[in-house]
C-alpha cells in the first residue's frame, strides 16, 4: 500500500544515519519527470584508523567519487544531500530490517520490509563480501567482467593479508609493473584509500604508450591524477622516484615478472605480490639441457616439460627472493575456474640474512636443471 512520501524519506535517513546499525545501502533509478544528478549512489559505514565513518560513493555514469565522513554534521549533511535527489529506488540493509522504497508514477512511497542482514564482519555462514564491491561504480569507468572482478578482488584479499593493520608510511609509494590496462592499478588504489584510509602515490608501468594514455585519461576522469600516474617502458629501467614501499605485478608476460621481481629487490621494497603470467624463459632452457636421471619422465612429453618448467621457475622465483631477505609464501589467490594463472608469489622484505643450506638448496637446483634464471640474471648484473 502507497505511503506518504516524506514519512518514508525521514525513515530511510534514520536507518542511513545509524551508524551501529547501517549494513549498506543502494539508491538508484529515477522519479517520473525528474533526473538525479547522479546514477547511482552507495552508502556504507566503514572503520578507519581514525575511527567509524559514513563512506559515500556516487557516480555520474563516467566518474565516482567517493568520500568518508565522520559521523556528525558531516555524514547528516552528505545524507540530505542525497535524499533531496530524485532517486526512484532505495535498498538500505541493516542488522534490523532491508527496508526497500520504490516511488510510485504518482510520487507516493511503495515500502517493502524484510529481515534484517549480518554485518560482514560478523558472517559466518554466508560468502564473505567482495572488498571492492562488484557493483562499485568504478568499474562503470575501468570495464571489466565478472572473472576479471573475482581476480580483483582475491589480489586485494592477498594485499589485505599483507599489509599491516597499522604504521605503515605516509605516503603510501606504490607502483604496480607490467600494469596492462590498470585494473589492479585503479582498484588498489580505491580500496587502499576508501577502505584503509591511506594516504597513497601509485604509479603504474606498462611498455604500451597506448596504455599510458589511455589509462592516464581515465586518471584524469576519475580525479586521481595528482595521485596515479603512468609511464611507458621497459620495466628494468623506468625512472620510479622515490623507490616504493609496496610493488604488485599481475599477470605481466614471461621474464617481465622477473623484472618486476629485480626492480622490487634493488628497491629493497617492504611488500611485494607479483602473480606470473605466461612461462617461457626456463621452459626453452629446459628443451636445450640434457635431464638429469632419474626424471626423464618429467620431460619426455611437451605439456609435461612445460608444466614442470611453470613449477621450476616460480620455485626459484622464491628461493632468490628468499636469498634477498625476503619472507616468501606461494599461494593460489584465485580458483583455477576462473583463470589458470593463479599462483601469487607474497613476499615481505625482513631484512634476514640467507641460510646455507637455502644457498645449497637452491644452487643444487640450477644446477642439477642446467638453468640460469632470468631473475638471477636481473639481481647478479643490477638492472633487470
Amino acid at each position: 500500500m502507497p505511503e506518504d512520501l516524506s514519512n518514508a524519506l525521514a525513515e530511510v535517513r534514520r536507518l542511513l544515519l545509524d551508524r551501529d546499525a547501517l549494513v549498506r545501502a543502494v539508491a538508484a533509478g529515477r522519479r517520473r519527470g525528474h533526473r538525479p544528478s547522479m546514477t547511482r549512489a552507495d552508502v556504507r559505514p566503514v572503520d578507519l584508523a581514525s575511527g567509524r565513518q559514513l563512506q559515500v560513493s556516487a557516480s555520474d555514469g563516467q566518474r565516482p567519487v567517493t568520500r568518508n565522513l565522520p559521523y556528525g554534521p558531516d555524514a547528516d549533511a552528505a545524507v540530505d544531500e542525497l535524499l533531496a535527489e530524485p532517486f526512484g529506488n532505495w535498498r538500505v540493509e541493516t542488522t534490523g530490517v532491508t527496508w526497500q522504497l520504490r516511488v510510485t508514477k504518482s510520487g507516493a512511497a511503495q515500502v517493502h520490509r524484510g529481515p534484517g542482514v549480518e554485518p560482514t564482519t560478523r558472517a559466518h555462514d554466508r560468502p564473505s563480501r567482495h572488498l571492492l564491491d562488484p557493483g562499485d561504480p568504478l568499474f562503470d569507468v575501468i570495464g571489466g567482467g565478472a572473472d576479471k572482478r573475482r581476480q580483483v578482488d582475491a589480489f586485494l584479499r592477498a594485499l589485505d593479508a599483507a599489509l599491516p593493520a597499522g604504521g605503515l608510511p605516509q605516503p603510501l609509494l606504490v607502483a604496480d609493473l607490467g600494469c596492462g590496462n590498470a585494473y589492479l592499478t585503479f582498484a588498489a588504489y580505491r580500496w587502499l584509500t576508501a577502505a584503509r584510509g591511506l594516504d597513497v602515490r601509485l604509479t603504474g608501468v606498462d611498455m604500451r604508450d597506448d596504455q599510458r594514455e589511455r589509462n592516464t585519461a581515465l586518471a584524469a576522469g576519475l580525479g586521481w591524477s595528482d595521485r596515479v600516474s603512468f609511464m611507458a617502458g621497459a620495466i628494468a629501467v623506468a625512472p620510479v622516484e622515490p623507490p616504493p614501499h609496496l610493488v604488485l605485478s599481475l599477470h605481466a608476460c614471461d621474464t617481465a615478472t622477473d623484472d618486476a621481481l629485480a626492480r622490487a629487490v634493488q628497491w629493497r621494497a617492504r611488500w611485494v605480490l607479483a602473480a606470473p603470467c605466461c612461462h617461457h624463459d626456463v621452459a626453452a632452457q629446459l628443451r636445450h639441457a640434457p635431464t638429469p636421471a632419474p626424471y626423464h619422465q618429467l620431460t619426455r612429453h611437451g605439456i609435461l616439460r612445460e608444466r614442470f618448467a611453470d613449477v621450476l621457475t616460480d620455485t626459484l622465483r622464491a628461493a632468490l627472493l628468499r636469498l634477498h631477505g625476503y619472507r616468501v609464501e606461494v599461494v593460489e589467490f584465485v580458483d583455477s575456474t576462473h583463470t589458470p594463472r593463479n599462483l601469487l608469489l607474497r613476499a615481505i622484505h625482513t631484512g634476514a640474512s640467507p641460510t646455507g643450506a637455502q644457498r645449497r638448496e637452491y644452487e643444487e637446483l640450477v644446477s642439477t636443471w642446467s638453468v640460469t634464471p632470468h631473475l638471477a640474471r636481473a639481481l647478479s648484473t643490477g638492472t633487470a
